[in-house]
């Protein structure tokens, strides 16, 4: 009975994609090598049959194959040893380059979906960055030094805010900040951070420190831990660090646009966030930061999960 109903406000949620209508009915079924059996609709407004639209529409292969994919890279698995895998499998192989395709369009989707949820999260944020060597098409001895900046919560271990970028400077440390402090509103008192010289006057732009603040009485405290003068090292972010280094390690440093090593880093956000269990929580952090969407992610399959919601979202 549960099964039927489900079924009922599942139809009901659909809509037409030429005019939004709501008023559609079913119109036969017809069958795809990729996906099975889909249900057609007619648009009684517009006139016009349709498919629902899923994450997956018009994609050559299934769901459950490309977040199989996706979930392999962000466990170490390289491209070109998935593509071997798949190959043992499922009867149409994939390419690494397919492959590599879906990290970077699926990564972007699921991001513009958590980038937007709000966060119930401690007092302290640690930001700190990591240097890579991104190589460059078509010129291949072309070489950039880039960073990755990102800041987590303390108490949950959630990865708040994260980017990919040329360089750490004022601006990029500060789009960092106030997308953390977008998410976590006034919940941040504490931002602790190296000893770099450009994260004082970035934090004041994007939280406001307490001690420039008019009235003394709004705003973080920044915490700056020199370990170059023995103050000792923002322990939870560096081990977060090393965990994306061990990962990271294997690509033998970025390839191509700044925009497709940010899509990559923002897929591990998702995978340390929201797929792989933290050791010292036992569980995801999402589900301190975000326990209203565990009943969302109850199927075993998070990917598959994400990518629905994300889709439901745009």
């Amino acid at each position: 009975m549960n099964n039927k109903n489900n079924k009922q406000e599942n139809y009901k949620k659909v809509s037409c994609p030429f005019c939004k209508g709501k008023e559609i009915v079913k119109r036969g079924t017809f069958q795809t090598e990729a996906h099975g059996k889909q249900q057609r609709y007619f648009c009684k407004n517009c006139n016009k049959k349709f498919i629902e639209r899923t994450g997956f529409y018009r994609m050559r292969n299934n769901g459950k194959k490309i977040t199989l994919s996706i979930d392999l890279f962000y466990r170490g698995v390289s491209t070109r040893k998935v593509q071997e895998h798949l190959k043992a499998f499922y009867p149409h192989n994939a390419s690494h380059k397919s492959i590599y395709k879906w990290v970077i369009k699926y990564s972007k989707m699921i991001s513009k979906f958590t980038d937007n949820l709000k966060l119930n999260v401690g007092y302290e944020l640690q930001i700190d960055e990591m240097q890579y060597s991104r190589r460059k098409y078509p010129d291949r001895k072309g070489v950039d030094t880039n960073w990755f900046i990102d800041c987590i919560d303390s108490k949950t271990r959630f990865m708040v805010s994260s980017e990919y970028v040329k360089s750490r400077g004022q601006e990029e440390l500060k789009s960092v900040l106030i997308n953390a402090k977008n998410k976590t509103t006034e919940q941040i008192k504490i931002i602790t951070s190296d000893g770099l010289m450009a994260y004082p006057n970035a934090i004041h732009k994007s939280f406001t420190l307490i001690e420039k603040s008019n009235t003394k009485k709004y705003g973080v405290r920044h915490n700056q831990v020199n370990a170059s003068r023995g103050e000792g090292f923002n322990i939870m972010i560096e081990r977060l660090h090393n965990n994306i280094r061990a990962r990271t390690k294997t690509f033998r440093g970025f390839h191509g646009s700044v925009s497709s090593a940010n899509s990559i880093m923002k897929g591990y956000a998702i995978y340390y966030n929201f797929i792989t269990k933290h050791q010292t929580l036992k569980r995801c952090p999402y589900e301190l930061a975000i326990p209203e969407l565990k009943e969302k992610l109850n199927n075993p399959n998070k990917w598959l999960s994400l990518i629905e919601l994300s889709n439901q979202s745009i």
